[in-house]
């Protein structure tokens, strides 16, 4: 299955959402400065369809020591705000569904962080050294391959979960504010 198609589908078997990792050009540490909007890529995962009714945006790397992993829309998608990540539940049984998002509305003002909460470093991931994001509070990182000049493929490497979870991100140079 070509990267293309993945993208189209936004679905890949973990074999084939590594194959096309693997086939595909490590991002750097330059190339991932910015803000980056995202969408998931169902593998299967046990966390597949929590980010996108969330609110999820994406992610703002403004350098290799200040990294904010989770971006969320403000209100009628105008505005982005970076949430704590030791602050959300992931192995909760979250609904996979508007109601989430509702949800973090009312949670914004507990989530919210004006501090970055990850690092990028460059560290050997399936044989090869590439761009990763290592979040301050969880055991988890995000290791990105270049799609294209704009675009990377995320693979989250989340200690004691089985199998890849899998993004895209892509650059956003459109002006919105964020409250950081």
């Amino acid at each position: 299955m070509t990267i293309r198609h993945i993208l189209e589908t936004r679905r890949a078997s973990p074999d084939e959402i590594l194959a096309a990792f693997d086939g595909l050009e490590p991002a750097t540490l330059d190339f991932m400065t910015g803000r980056w909007r995202g969408f998931e890529i169902r593998t299967g995962h046990g966390l597949d369809g929590l980010l996108e009714p969330s609110g999820w945006y994406g992610k703002l790397f403004e350098s290799a020591e200040a990294v904010h992993p989770l971006l969320f829309y403000g209100p009628a998608k105008r505005s982005l705000y970076a949430v704590d990540p030791m602050l959300v539940p992931l192995f909760a049984p979250l609904p996979r569904s508007s109601v989430l998002g509702l949800a973090m509305k009312v949670a914004r003002p507990l989530l919210q962080t004006s501090l970055p909460k990850a690092r990028l470093r460059m560290i050997e991931f399936r044989g090869r050294s590439t761009a990763t994001m290592a979040y301050d509070s969880k055991p988890i990182f995000d290791h990105f391959a270049k799609i294209d000049d704009r675009r990377v493929l995320g693979i989250m490497d989340l200690k004691g979960m089985p199998g890849p979870y899998a993004f895209c991100l892509e650059r956003d140079d459109t002006p919105m504010e964020i409250r950081l």
